[in-house]
């Protein structure tokens, strides 16, 4: 049997030893970030996509630099907007990004009447990644070996050919069916869920035109098993500067492509502008140009703060709609 004095003692240690976890519970909760706990990148791409590859560098660098781990969570299909629903939805704590490309973000709210969230209203920019454009691929049995030859072979068959994107309202099926708009075309669109099976399809000659991530493709097209005939953007690819914009060759499509970093509306700002800081110091360490090379990425990368990254993605949704209006695209 205790006595009472021994059961005070008890009684008040437990109370110290509660109170001390209580505590330490509260100090993690408020911990300044990131030292709470790991990050979580949602990536709109299935594993060994351009937009994979990207994520996983600069989960890999940030994390270093932050001292804290990002954990790298694929979450293909429906050209994106599962990851970006996921992270629109998410607690805007700093602790769920999104890694995502041009087509998901600004395609997507240009397209889709419907979506569940609202990319301006719901998403909050954190960092435009690049500027670029996508490989116009063919198998090596096509006839072309640049866009003019193509748009000749294709439009003395019209209905002959098909050609595949990830998905319907992908920026390989936009910018197909501008070309064929523009160029007096016709072809079929095989639509697939993501990009990686798509290339892989391409590669094996299952399907025979597409446009193509630049980062994926390359390999095939130095090892022969791709031909590409055109860049779309503005900008060369860095690895690939032969192959000739759409608009050097006489079919002005000016829309670039990128990657970017996004979070949850309401992240705190000061969390924000440290990861669009820590991306910018990854594109300038001249370290890290053959890493970016080898993925066919140009350098030197445009700069912009989370405010001018905003003004992009609004100006390319404006652009994409007219893009889609004129070519009467509807959602699957």
């Amino acid at each position: 049997m205790i006595d009472r004095p021994s059961r005070r003692r008890h009684l008040l240690g437990l109370a110290a030893l509660s109170a001390a976890a209580g505590f330490e519970r509260v100090q993690a909760q408020g911990a300044e970030w990131p030292a709470a706990r790991p990050i979580r990148l949602v990536v709109g791409g299935a594993p060994g996509a351009g937009s994979d590859l990207f994520a996983r560098l600069f989960a890999e660098q940030i994390g270093q630099a932050i001292r804290q781990r990002i954990v790298v969570d694929n979450k293909p299909g429906a050209n994106g907007m599962i990851a970006n629903d996921i992270v629109a939805k998410a607690p805007a704590d700093g602790y769920t990004l999104l890694f995502s490309y041009a087509a998901s973000i600004a395609v997507n709210q240009a397209l889709q009447p419907n979506l569940p969230y609202d990319t301006l209203r719901d998403l909050q920019p954190v960092a435009q990644i690049g500027a670029g454009g996508t490989f116009l691929v063919v198998t090596p049995d096509i006839a072309a070996n640049n866009l003019r030859e193509f748009v000749e072979l294709v439009r003395a068959q019209p209905g002959k050919f098909n050609y595949a994107s990830w998905g319907i309202g992908s920026g390989g099926h936009l910018q197909m069916e501008w070309l064929m708009m523009t160029a007096g075309l016709k072809m079929t669109h095989v639509p697939y869920k993501a990009s990686a099976p798509m290339i892989n399809d391409l590669a094996a000659g299952i399907v025979k035109i597409g446009f193509a991530e630049t980062a994926a493709t390359m390999p095939l097209i130095k090892a022969g098993r791709l031909k590409a005939l055109a860049i779309s953007g503005t900008r060369h690819a860095p690895a690939m500067p032969e192959v000739r914009t759409m608009i050097e060759q006489g079919y002005p499509f000016d829309i670039d492509a990128w990657y970017c970093m996004l979070a949850p509306a309401g992240t705190p700002m000061p969390a924000v502008r440290r990861l669009n800081a820590e991306v910018h110091r990854i594109l300038d360490d001249p370290a890290n140009a053959p890493r970016f090379a080898a993925l066919n990425f140009a350098l030197p990368a445009p700069q912009k703060t989370p405010e001018q990254f905003r003004d992009t993605i609004r100006r390319d949704i404006e652009q994409w709609s007219k893009v889609i209006k004129a070519a009467n695209i509807k959602p699957d």
